[in-house]
């Protein structure tokens, strides 16, 4: 698969099918990598990638920090994640373009149309984290690699992610740069170096920002209630895609398409032809 360097951190993309082009923000938590929209949960079952590429041009990729993409240690927010996927659109070419997010996709989804107005044609938002269960173990996960890095040392989170392939869920100590440590003697040597105190700092301000309240987040409320643009929601229903985030949005995003299908009766039967009949009739 190509790369473009983005924001001056390579980012790991595919182009799939032909038609009108669907920026799509993989789902998968801190994994988030292309390969989730065929392999994780409910989209393995509803199987999008077999039939949007032959109504749309889809984008795919792995968020930074994610799969094979690089990353940078960073105050990250969700204005991060909105640049990359809109400087992987100058990369193609692309001016405007639908959007999709699965699961923590939907965040950057949110934040890309707040920021970027005039180059979204429509949102869809499948299946968005929230939800106070989502916080609270987001926070959890965060501050058990916080007290790992206090304790052991910067060096000692290379070492962990070295000895096994698991992501930032699977081993909370590792953290949220442990895909490009993998990935990169280089990056690995300068995370290694970094100052513990200011990583700290850096870190805690990050999570706090990136899951800072008990609905969707992504973008504020006043800026989603000022887009004028077409958008479908999909709820989810389990600990970390609450309901109610997806009713958030709903609400939040006027005039908002709901579509109120129970988890389980999301098939490849259904989803795929609702979510292209949204995207066609959005223009």
């Amino acid at each position: 698969m190509p790369f473009a360097k983005i924001d001056g951190i390579d980012t790991r993309y595919e182009v799939m099918g032909d038609g009108p082009p669907l920026l799509m923000f993989s789902p998968g938590g801190f994994d988030a990598r292309i390969e989730k929209w065929t392999d994780l949960g409910v989209y393995k079952r509803i199987r999008l990638l077999d039939h949007l590429p032959k109504h749309f041009r889809c984008i795919v990729f792995d968020r930074r920090e994610n799969g094979q993409s690089g990353g940078r240690v960073e105050r990250i927010t969700w204005a991060h994640f909105a640049r990359q996927g809109a400087g992987l659109l100058d990369h193609l070419g692309i001016e405007r373009a639908h959007l999709m997010g699965g699961c923590m996709g939907c965040c950057p989804v949110s934040a890309f149309a707040v920021a970027y107005p005039d180059r979204t044609l429509s949102m869809v938002h499948y299946w968005p984290v929230g939800g106070a269960n989502y916080r609270i173990s987001g926070h959890q996960r965060f501050a058990r690699h916080l007290a790992f890095v206090e304790e052991n040392g910067l060096q000692a989170v290379v070492d962990l992610v070295r000895s096994h392939d698991k992501n930032f869920s699977g081993d909370p100590r590792g953290g949220p740069w442990g895909q490009p440590i993998r990935n990169s003697d280089d990056f690995a040597a300068e995370y290694a170096a970094l100052d513990v105190g200011r990583y700290l700092l850096t870190v805690t301000a990050m999570y706090r920002g990136l899951i800072d309240r008990d609905t969707a987040p992504g973008a504020e409320p006043e800026d989603l209630m000022r887009l004028d643009i077409p958008a479908l929601v999909v709820p989810g229903a389990d600990g970390f895609h609450a309901t109610s985030a997806a009713r958030y949005l709903q609400e939040c995003l006027s005039g908002s398409e709901y579509w109120d299908v129970p988890t389980d009766d999301q098939t490849e039967e259904n989803a795929p032809a609702r979510v292209i009949d949204f995207l066609k009739a959005a223009g």
